[in-house]
């Protein structure tokens, strides 16, 4: 049985003392390939002296190869590889935040990120904690930062999560899992170069795919939704059907999987995901379970809240011959599905666009825990 659901338009005030949320947009973006090319020229002019190096967060996929020779280093820049095989976390920004502090007497001139979701998101967060005090895990939440991040750019090399434009970084704590939402979170400068994406496995490719693909139906089926999300959301799942459900040569399906991410995040930046991210950010924060699979892993399970999306995602899981992990949970105690679900139910924006603000009546962690347990 579908959900019904009260639809609430998000940003439209009802009395004329309300206000619209201004939200922040990348302000500068290059798309085209070989894009990438273009990297030293935009550097020049933020860099404030040669003693105020670019630091660049690299995934370490790329160490050793031809991408990592066309990094544009001058003076005293500073290369740091970084693994993506763990979801980015509170500790992880620390300790390159300290780093970096360490290793130099200025702020840098800019970071900039090279790679999937988890580098930009650490990126993002790294540029927030050189100009404000404290620990991460500190500003996990809506609106906690106070002070603007340094320059910092965005180089995608697979395309999905939407990192690239959102102005959230979603960070692994002690805690939970849970994103550093602010105005100065989004990215300076944003660099689409498609060819960049060449070489990610086919299961990576749909599982990130399937993210912006998420992204797009819970935005669209949001109560949030206004004109603004509604019409990047539109497009995003025009782009993403041509990618994964016809037959385009590979270098269009580059293109527009690389725009469908870009109108995707849009989408979600002046609305809200819904019921699979805040299911998977429990599978994340407990066992580790990368975002693009653990969405994966939820959504298959949610026909009673997207019917049609779920419907879509089985034809596109069909067509790519792609076979989803099982026995994810299976050995899990009452303790860890406990903590899964006190997880995904404090991600009440979530909630609340998916379901209304009475979604309470409908969620409930025996709920969470059934769809939990078929994972």
């Amino acid at each position: 049985m579908e959900i019904k659901k009260e639809r609430r338009l998000k940003n439209i005030p009802t009395k004329s003392s309300e206000k619209y949320r201004n939200f922040p947009m990348v302000p500068r973006v290059v798309f085209g390939k070989g894009s990438f090319d273009q990297l030293g020229d935009i550097l020049m002019p933020k860099r404030k002296h040669s003693e105020a190096p670019v630091v660049y967060l690299v995934d370490d996929v790329f160490e050793g190869a031809e991408l990592a020779q066309r990094i544009p280093t001058i003076f005293c820049d500073q290369l740091i590889f970084v693994s993506a095989d763990e979801e980015p976390s509170t500790f992880q920004v620390d300790a390159l935040v300290t780093m970096i502090k360490d290793n130099f007497q200025e702020l840098p001139s800019g970071i900039v990120g090279i790679g999937g979701g988890t580098l930009l998101d650490l990126s993002k967060a790294v540029a927030i904690l050189l100009t404000n005090e404290g620990s991460a895990a500190a500003y996990q939440g809506w609106d906690m930062v106070h002070k603007k991040a340094i320059y910092h750019v965005g180089i995608p090399t697979i395309s999905g999560t939407g990192a690239e434009v959102s102005r959230t970084t979603v960070l692994l704590g002690p805690d939970k899992k849970l994103g550093i939402n602010s105005d100065f979170t989004t990215f300076d400068q944003v660099i689409l170069d498609p060819e960049l994406t060449k070489g990610v496995s086919k299961e990576q490719w749909f599982y990130t795919g399937m993210d912006c693909f998420i992204h797009c139906i819970e935005s669209l089926e949001g109560t949030f939704l206004n004109a603004f999300s509604q019409s990047y959301g539109e497009k995003a799942l025009e782009l993403c059907k041509e990618v994964f459900l016809s037959d385009i040569p590979e270098g269009e399906s580059r293109d527009k999987l690389m725009m469908a991410s870009w109108h995707g995040g849009m989408s979600i930046a002046y609305s809200q995901v819904g019921v699979a991210h805040a299911l998977s950010y429990g599978l994340g924060f407990l066992l580790g379970v990368k975002h693009g699979i653990g969405n994966c892993l939820v959504f298959q399970h949610l026909q009673e809240f997207y019917p049609d999306g779920v419907r879509l995602f089985n034809k596109m899981i069909e067509k790519h011959e792609i076979t989803l992990p099982t026995g994810i949970c299976q050995h899990l105690t009452d303790c860890e599905f406990d903590k899964m679900v006190a997880i995904a139910l404090g991600m009440e924006p979530l909630w609340e666009n998916a379901l209304g603000q009475n979604w309470r009546a409908v969620i409930t962690p025996e709920k969470l825990t059934s769809i939990y347990k078929k994972i």
